[in-house]
């Protein structure tokens, strides 16, 4: 169209000119107008036009025409935001049906020159966000209405939690049923529409065919992790290429119900280099279709609770990274007025440092199930492979596992523990301290870290260095309380490699063993092989290689009973427990190294 024409310039008169070099951009545009209100202002430009020399502009008279019948929908986050714009005289066609939809970002704006492109963008696709499809209601046949309640029931659960970050639910057309209901829902609610809205669009497209940027993007995913099966899921493999099914096999090889996992997108993929997505979510929902696998046989209240855990685990995850890399920015801050010698009266502002991402492999699950008191003594996973009916998912680095319900209580005390100050011995800013509620010594607490995407040690990694050093710091400085009352104990500090509490927490132990609730060589064998990591290890670890080993072998937790001093055998607990109340051996070399055991300074 508009072949051998000279185009239109501002210099004209015009304040706006859109440039549609396609019918889905002139359809788009079309659907802009249509539905902005007599209130709305639009910033003037000059946006799409892909060339200065271009002559060619496809559809551009379907444009300049009257559209005949309803024009699509447009989406909309604040009145003064758009996608796309044509000159001031514009009227709005008010045969044009309209729906109310939250308005889409701008839309970048590019210009080329021999090959060299600079895309200048919205101040708005600056936002931290994360676009989601509607999880369970395509093929897995969830109903919309049971969905649709789900979803902004919990958007605004997670609202006061999200900053300046934003939720985008997705779909490809604006005559989505399952956008229409969350977003009447969501206005019933008053939910911010500036942090939540509605997008009709490929969610692997949204940056360059719709002007928003998503960082994050939630994949509907299959419990193999593996493309395939049509819909979303095909789809972001697909357009991610061989990279994201690498990247999601070293973190994670299969999905249980109500779970998911964070995966970094290498920068090699063409979603990171096109798009600007940085991590992919992979989410499992529950399956209503009698012919696809695990159905739920139309019983929604597994399958709504399940959905539920579903959306709170993907938002979980982002939240995660959100943390992370706010965390990240601070760090880098504070080191660049280190460096730059600037004093305490002089400010740097965080948008002059520009987000790092985070390589973090963050796993959530919420899925429940039901413990005994024993199991929670334990506070041990015994690794499996595969999707076992136990809900233990295995990666190559570590091994993540469905949380059952009674394994999330440190969790909560972590997230809220100004909720259970009965519980707790100290609150700081990113630890809390408690007693182990099955001590297995005289002395044994806990420090949890209050970093939200820290299940275990194999969540850790160089950025959460320091706060390993002040949970260490935290751990002697009790250790330093308890020697005070009584110089005679002994105290060593560590994790568990695999433990079946959720939340990264330190022991502090003293080596007395002293207690009723040492009960199996289960209990034992967690304290005294090498499925035990020393606090003092795993901080050099991290600081040397980004990353702590663990050793989740479950023939460690069943080897022989050995004393941890003389290391000789017994055949059971009492005889265990009566040899070591007597023995005087020193303690093996390895353990009076490199402060792995802590006593009073004049001990021996």
């Amino acid at each position: 169209m508009l072949q051998k024409k000279e185009l239109p310039k501002l210099s004209e008169g015009f304040s706006r000119i859109t440039f549609c070099h396609n019918d889905a951009e002139v359809q788009a545009a079309l659907g802009t107008y249509s539905g902005l209100d007599p209130s709305d202002s639009l910033p003037p430009g000059c946006f799409g036009q892909r060339s200065q020399d271009a002559k060619v502009q496809v559809g551009i008279m379907k444009f300049l025409k009257k559209a005949e019948g309803p024009s699509p929908v447009v989406s909309k986050v604040n009145s003064h935001q758009s996608v796309a714009s044509i000159g001031s005289s514009e009227k709005k066609d008010s045969s044009l049906e309209r729906e109310e939809m939250p308005i889409l970002p701008n839309a970048p704006q590019k210009e080329e020159s021999k090959g060299k492109e600079n895309a200048v963008q919205a101040i708005d696709n600056d936002v931290p966000t994360l676009a989601f499809p509607s999880i369970s209601t395509a093929d897995f046949q969830f109903n919309l209405q049971k969905a649709s309640d789900i979803i902004v029931e919990t958007v605004e659960e997670f609202m006061p939690k999200l900053g300046n970050a934003r939720l985008v639910l997705v779909d490809l057309t604006h005559e989505s049923k399952i956008l229409s209901l969350v977003r009447a829902k969501a206005a019933k609610k008053s939910i911010d529409s500036s942090k939540f809205f509605t997008f009709a669009g490929n969610i692997i497209e949204l940056f360059t065919k719709g002007g928003l940027k998503c960082n994050v993007i939630a994949n509907a995913a299959n419990w193999r992790l593996k493309p395939g099966g049509g819909g979303v899921n095909a789809a972001i493999f697909k357009a991610a290429g061989a990279d994201l099914e690498k990247a999601t096999y070293e973190r994670a090889k299969s999905l249980v119900l109500g779970s998911a996992v964070v995966v970094p997108l290498p920068s090699t993929s063409l979603l990171y280099n096109r798009e600007g997505i940085t991590h992919v979510i992979h989410v499992l929902g529950p399956n209503m279709n009698p012919q696809r696998p695990n159905c739920l046989k139309n019983d929604y209240n597994k399958g709504c609770m399940i959905l539920r855990q579903a959306y709170t685990s993907l938002f979980e995850g982002f939240l995660s990274l959100l943390k992370i890399q706010e965390k990240s920015v601070t760090n880098r801050l504070e080191e660049f007025l280190h460096h730059s010698g600037h004093g305490p009266d002089k400010s740097v502002g965080n948008g002059d440092l520009k987000n790092k991402r985070d390589d973090a492999d963050v796993s959530i699950s919420s899925k429940k199930s039901r413990g005994s008191e024993d199991e929670v003594e334990t506070d041990i996973t015994h690794p499996r492979t595969g999707n076992s009916d136990s809900g233990i998912q295995t990666t190559n680095r570590a091994m993540t596992k469905a949380w059952g319900s009674w394994a999330q209580a440190l969790y909560h005390i972590a997230m809220h523990p100004e909720k259970h100050k009965d519980d707790v011995l100290e609150i700081l800013e990113d630890v809390v301290v408690l007693n182990d509620a099955y001590p297995k010594a005289q002395k044994h607490i806990l420090v949890l870290a209050r970093a939200r995407g820290l299940d275990c040690l194999a969540d850790v990694h160089e950025v959460h260095l320091e706060l390993l050093r002040r949970m260490h710091a935290t751990g002697l400085k009790w250790v330093e309380k308890f020697l005070l009352e009584d110089s005679q104990l002994v105290f060593r500090l560590g994790y568990h490699s695999a433990p079946s509490m959720r939340q990264l927490h330190l022991h502090v132990i003293s080596q007395d063993f002293n207690s009723v609730h040492l009960k199996n060589k289960k209990h034992w064998n967690s304290f005294n092989t090498a499925f035990f990591r020393d606090s003092v290890d795993v901080i050099e670890e991290v600081n040397k290689n980004g990353k702590a080993m663990t050793k989740d072998d479950e023939s460690l937790l069943s080897m022989e009973l050995r004393c941890h001093r003389c290391r000789s055998a017994h055949p059971n607990i009492p005889r265990l427990k009566s040899h070591i109340q007597n023995c005087q051996v020193p303690f093996p070399a390895f353990l009076l190294q490199s402060d792995r055991l802590v006593r009073a300074r004049d001990s021996n």
